[in-house]
């Protein structure tokens, strides 16, 4: 083969590799028209039925065509979007970020900042939803005549920010609030599934606090109290000991100071037994 030969026959078969490129690129050109024009046939007629309906119809009949048009509509969307593959197009929520309980640090104060870092380094947990609580703890307190570190601590020893923690009792959520005793407070929050709501629980959890100190008179039969503890200065297997250590850390950290995240509690020394009265010799002789 000459190269005049050669140089013809690279000519045809680049001719032929065009030509395959341009029907290929016409076919698809094609199909895209066809699927335009289809759904755009689609959308005219169903726009005309609509109008006819609004304009002759009962308000009945118009709210069904309105939520079968927007079915529909729906329906589209995600058959595109499964044909392309994309399955978070169809799942899709623009306003789902507004539902998160969460909130720029950079919006708390000084101390509050320093409590909530703490605390996320803590208990291993995100910062913006910590910072989301301790905002509130901070904003709820006074209200309460609390102060927002006890709220904090509470939430520490009882979930460890846990939003979804249950006891085998059935106490829920952060504060580890018993729902079923206190689902009327669950009320002004739309029922008791607002437990696993953190600023709910939250909210709710400072109410039974308050109502616990303020009924047992003070701080720490209020928290024997609310730990389920009957009688004052009863055995709350020191569960009091541990929130008021974890608040002096807390209340440490909001002053500036240095707390490592990993600091353990010094449990209570257990109680001797008291040394026999002299009655009670006097009995056992007996």
């Amino acid at each position: 083969m000459n190269a005049n030969e050669s140089l013809t026959a690279r000519l045809s078969e680049r001719l032929t590799l065009v030509r395959q490129g341009v029907a290929i690129f016409l076919k698809d050109v094609g199909h895209g028209l066809l699927d335009v024009s289809h759904n755009t046939l689609a959308l005219v007629g169903l726009t005309v039925v609509a109008s006819m309906i609004f304009m002759g119809g009962t308000q009945d009949m118009r709210d069904r065509v309105e939520s079968l048009a927007l079915g529909w509509l729906q329906d589209r969307l995600e058959q595109r979007a499964e044909q392309d593959g994309n399955l978070l197009s169809s799942l899709a929520e623009p306003q789902a970020s507004k539902r998160a309980t969460a909130l720029e640090p950079e919006r708390l104060t000084r101390e509050q900042a320093a409590v909530a870092a703490w605390l996320a380094k803590r208990y291993r947990v995100a910062l913006e939803p910590v910072s989301r609580l301790v905002h509130e703890a901070w904003a709820i307190a006074p209200r309460g005549k609390l102060e927002p570190t006890l709220i904090m601590a509470v939430v520490a020893v009882e979930s460890s920010f846990n939003p979804f923690a249950q006891s085998p009792v059935g106490a829920q959520g952060l504060m580890q609030v018993m729902t079923r005793v206190h689902d009327d407070k669950y009320q002004a929050f739309g029922g008791t599934h607002a437990a696993f709501d953190p600023v709910t629980n939250l909210r709710v959890g400072v109410q039974v606090l308050r109502d616990c100190i303020a009924r047992a008179g003070g701080t720490e039969d209020g928290l024997r109290c609310y730990v389920g503890v009957t009688q004052p200065g009863g055995e709350d297997n020191g569960y009091t000991h541990k929130v008021l250590a974890e608040q002096r850390a807390l209340q440490q950290v909001a002053q500036g100071k240095a707390v490592p995240h990993n600091v353990i509690h010094q449990a209570l020394p257990m109680a001797q037994p008291a040394a026999p009265t002299k009655v009670a010799l006097l009995r056992d002789e007996r």
